[in-house]
């Protein structure tokens, strides 16, 4: 080694020692990356919460709230924002005050603002409390006008819109709704679906704020908010609305980080604004708190109904994984064919006709979801009371399905050996080989087996 050699050696070492880096020559992107770049070391828990409503909402974060129509949507998410604005705790839920104030709130009325007047004016004459604290200041801004935030500029225009125009960066935007803010895109096309979302990313990046998008339920409510399942993979909080008797549950069905237990139930109280030209009542109506041990309580199965949900049970027993999906929840689930496998052994139709018996299936999964006793979700079925567990120890979707087709092959061959690897995945497996040698010891007993005073477990004379 010459000496020139040498001494660049020297200067490297010395500059590791000290922690010298050399500036780098990066611009542009790939400055950007390399600065977003963070060694282990600099990572530290995050015990400071930058909630908007705890328990429900994050700062920087998307929220999906879906129910079918009329269900009252739009009543809830006015009722959470106007709470956020005025910094008042969301029904026993604690909003951010004082000097922790979150910030302000724009509402997009996509669907048209004038209804909203009315709404508003309703909550001013049951709570003006709250109404005093939202201000003059501008604390709640309501835009009364169609959004495009999938094929045109219009997240661009709002930011430079809020940029200019606020002191403070918003707490929360909702987006009311998802159907009135696509343009002339599709929302069941993952593409038209990926340009909304990263349309809502950039508001929610940018000025720090929570997005909460108001959507519509599928015609399967068991599979959640319709249209392309991009907007699910991407939401941080989906929060379901059904009614039943007049009561309204919102329950939260994901959270990526926080548990996801949440359950809010409400009625719509009306409320009298005034008369209009000829003399008729002008209402609304607004969010009254209901009891949710009454309004959450579950109908129990019974009948055939409750024979396919002890199906599913059985199922569930025997084969059922917990998978690592954003899609699906912390528990045990089955594919749906293999729920109807075991449904089909309990003989729950007379009927020969596949076709009925497909009928007769789908009506008792749908009156088992209606209880919300079962939910279903990418062909997967689980139980609503099952305890959640801990994701570490779960299976891709991918790998799950391999091993049911591996089974199936196995099945296909008459491999029953106890030692096959599939076999020790079945719980069921080795109670059923004992079945069957109690079976055997059965059929072998004697007639003076059977008049023996003292036999063993079989009724074979000791």
């Amino acid at each position: 080694m010459n000496v020139f050699a040498t001494l660049g050696a020297q200067s490297a070492a010395n500059r590791a020692d000290i922690g010298f880096r050399p500036q780098s020559r990066l611009s542009g992107r790939p400055a950007d990356l390399a600065h977003a770049l963070r060694p282990l070391y600099s990572l530290h828990p995050v015990l400071s919460s930058r909630y908007v409503v705890k328990g429900w909402l994050d700062r920087g974060a998307l929220s999906v709230l879906y129910g079918e129509s009329n269900v009252g949507k739009t009543f809830l998410a006015l009722d959470l924002a106007m709470h956020v604005a005025a910094g008042m705790d969301w029904h026993g839920h604690r909003v951010p005050s004082g000097e922790r104030w979150a910030g302000p709130v724009i509402y997009i009325a996509g669907e048209g603002g004038t209804g909203l007047h009315n709404r508003v004016e309703a909550i001013r004459c049951e709570n003006p409390e709250l109404m005093e604290h939202i201000g003059n200041g501008g604390d709640f801004l309501l835009l009364p006008v169609a959004v495009d935030l999938c094929t045109s500029e219009d997240a661009d225009h709002l930011l430079q819109v809020i940029k200019s125009s606020m002191d403070t960066m918003p707490a929360l935007i909702v987006v009311d709704t998802l159907a009135r803010t696509m343009g002339n895109g599709d929302e069941n096309a993952a593409k038209d679906m990926g340009q909304f979302v990263r349309s809502v990313d950039r508001l929610r990046v940018e000025t720090g704020a929570h997005v909460m998008v108001i959507h519509h339920s599928g015609k399967d409510a068991s599979k959640g908010a319709r249209g392309s399942g991009s907007l699910r993979a991407a939401a941080d909080t989906e929060i379901e609305l059904t009614r039943s008797d007049g009561v309204v549950i919102a329950r939260a069905r994901k959270q990526r980080d926080m548990p996801c237990d949440g359950a809010f139930a409400y009625r719509l109280k009306n409320v009298f604004l005034g008369f209009d030209e000829d003399g008729d009542a002008v209402t609304s109506a607004v969010v009254e708190p209901a009891e949710i041990e009454k309004a959450d309580k579950r109908r129990r199965a019974s009948g055939r109904t409750e024979a396919a949900l002890s199906a599913l049970s059985n199922a569930l027993a025997e084969g059922g994984r917990i998978i690592n999906s954003p899609d699906l929840p912390s528990v045990p689930v089955v594919e749906v064919k293999t729920w109807r496998t075991y449904w089909a052994r309990l003989g729950l139709t007379d009927s020969d006709d596949p076709q009925t018996k497909g009928r007769t299936f789908r009506r008792h999964r749908d009156a088992l979801i209606a209880q919300d006793l079962v939910r279903v979700s990418d062909d997967f079925v689980w139980r609503l009371d099952t305890p959640r567990t801990d994701k570490a120890d779960t299976q891709p979707v991918a790998a799950v399905r391999a091993d049911k087709a591996d089974m199936a092959v196995a099945e296909t061959r008459h491999d029953v050996s106890p030692n096959h690897a599939l076999r020790g995945q079945l719980p069921a497996y080795a109670e059923h080989q004992q079945m069957l040698a109690t079976d055997k010891a059965d059929r072998q007993r004697t007639q003076a087996d059977m008049s023996a005073p003292q036999t063993d477990g079989h009724g074979h004379p000791l």
